[in-house]
C-alpha cells in the first residue's frame, strides 16, 4: 500500500502566519502538523508516499526532504492549484499505479494514529473505506450515512438537513476501483473534485464501501484554537525529559521537557510544557501547555497555553495567554493581561509600557 498525503492548502483562517508558511508546518508540541501525519502513515506500514503540494512546495521540501528522517520515501507531486481531493488522486495517478493507497488529509491531528484501520483494510479490503466520527454540528463536514451493517448507503457534503453525525475526518482507504470514480465524475458547483461524489459513485455503482468509526482523538488544525487544542492534547502526554541546563534558581514542576542546549535562569515552569533546543528562558514563568521553539529568548516574560515558533523573542510581556507567535517574531513591553496574540513570522510587535 502507499500513501497520499494532501499538503497544498493555502491555510487563510491562520492569517498572518500563513503568509509566510504553510499551515502543515505550524508545530504542534514543538513538532510540525505534517510530520505528526507522516509518523502515523509510517506506523501504519506504509513508507512509499507522494505528498501533494502547491504554493509552499519548496518550504515543505526543505524540511522534510527525501523522508529519510522519518523512515519514509517522499515524492512530491506539485499541484498549481486547489481543484478538490479528487483531482488530487487524479494528479497521483501515474504515482499510484494500481496500488491500494491511504489518502491523509495533511492538516488532520489524529495523535492516536491510524494503524489498526489500516490494518483493517487490509484484512478485508472493500473498494473503499472512510473513517468517520461523532460530531455534534453535521452541517460543517461531509457526512455518512450508513446501512445497519456498517456499509456506507450515500455521502452529503455539508447537508443542510443531517440524516447522521458521522462526519469524514480526512482519512480514506483505497484500492484502485476509485480512479474509475474520480474519471466519472465532474466539478461540484464550488467548482471542485470532490472526493464525496467519486467515492459516492462507487456505492451507487455496486462496489463495497465501509466505513470505520475513529474512536480517538480528532482535530482539524484550521484555525488558532483547533492548533492550541492539539498542543494542549500533546503536551498532556508527553513525560517529564530535561536535557538542557537548569539553574538553581529555576523551578520546574510537572512533565517539563527542556531539550539539548535549552537553558532556564531563575524562571518558574509550570508542565505540561516543552522548551526546544538552544532555547532561553530568563527571569520569566512558563504557564501549562505551552511549547516554545527551538532558538526562542524568553526575558521577563509570562507565558501560558502558547505556542511560540523557531527564534522568536518575548521580553518584559506579561499575561500573554492563547497565543501563537511566529517564527522570529519581537513582541516587547507589557500588554494587558490575558493578550491573545496571533503573530506572523518575522513580525515586531511592541507594546506601550
Amino acid at each position: 500500500m502507499k500513501a497520499l498525503v494532501l499538503s497544498g492548502g493555502a491555510g487563510t483562517r491562520l492569517r498572518p502566519l500563513s503568509h509566510s508558511m504553510p499551515k502543515q508546518l505550524v508545530p504542534v508540541a514543538n513538532k510540525p502538523v505534517l510530520e505528526h501525519v507522516l509518523e502515523n502513515v509510517r506506523d501504519a506500514g506504509v513508507t512509499e508516499i507522494g505528498v501533494i503540494v502547491g504554493a509552499w512546495a519548496d518550504q515543505i521540501s526543505e524540511v522534510l526532504s527525501d523522508g529519510s528522517r522519518l523512515g519514509v520515501r517522499l515524492t512530491y507531486l506539485r499541484q498549481d492549484r486547489p481543484r478538490g481531493l479528487a483531482d488530487c488522486v487524479r494528479l497521483a495517478r501515474p504515482f499510484l499505479g494500481d496500488d491500494d493507497f491511504v489518502m491523509y488529509l495533511g492538516d488532520v491531528m489524529l495523535p492516536d494514529g491510524v494503524a489498526r484501520y489500516a490494518d483493517r483494510f487490509r484484512r478485508h479490503r472493500p473498494a473503499a473505506q472512510v473513517l468517520v466520527h461523532k460530531v455534534d454540528d453535521p452541517r460543517a463536514f461531509g457526512i455518512v450515512e450508513l446501512d445497519p451493517d456498517g456499509t456506507v448507503r450515500r455521502l452529503v457534503e455539508k447537508p443542510r438537513q443531517p440524516r447522521g453525525d458521522l462526519a469524514l475526518v480526512g482519512v480514506y482507504f483505497f484500492t484502485p476501483a476509485i480512479h474509475a470514480g474520480v474519471d466519472a465524475i465532474t466539478p461540484s458547483a464550488r467548482g471542485e473534485l470532490e472526493i464525496t461524489d467519486a467515492v459516492q459513485w462507487l456505492v451507487t455503482n455496486g462496489a463495497e464501501v465501509r466505513a470505520s468509526e475513529y474512536d480517538g482523538y480528532w482535530r482539524d488544525t484550521g484555525q488558532v484554537a483547533d492548533l492550541l487544542a492539539c498542543n494542549r492534547h500533546l503536551l498532556d502526554a508527553q513525560p517529564r525529559a530535561v536535557a538542557g541546563s537548569v539553574d538553581p534558581a529555576s523551578e520546574l514542576t510537572g512533565a517539563v521537557v527542556v531539550e539539548p542546549g535549552a537553558r532556564i535562569v531563575a524562571s518558574r515552569v509550570e508542565g505540561p510544557v516543552v522548551i526546544g533546543a538552544g532555547a532561553v528562558v530568563e527571569g520569566s514563568r512558563i504557564g501549562p501547555h505551552t511549547a516554545i521553539g527551538p532558538g526562542c529568548r524568553l526575558v521577563d516574560a509570562e507565558v501560558a497555553d502558547s505556542i511560540v515558533l523557531a527564534d522568536a523573542s518575548i521580553t518584559a510581556v506579561r499575561g500573554l495567554r492563547g497565543c501563537l507567535i511566529g517564527r522570529s517574531a519581537t513582541v516587547s513591553l507589557s500588554p494587558a493581561a490575558g493578550s491573545r496574540l496571533v503573530v506572523g513570522d518575522h513580525s515586531r510587535i511592541e507594546f506601550a509600557a
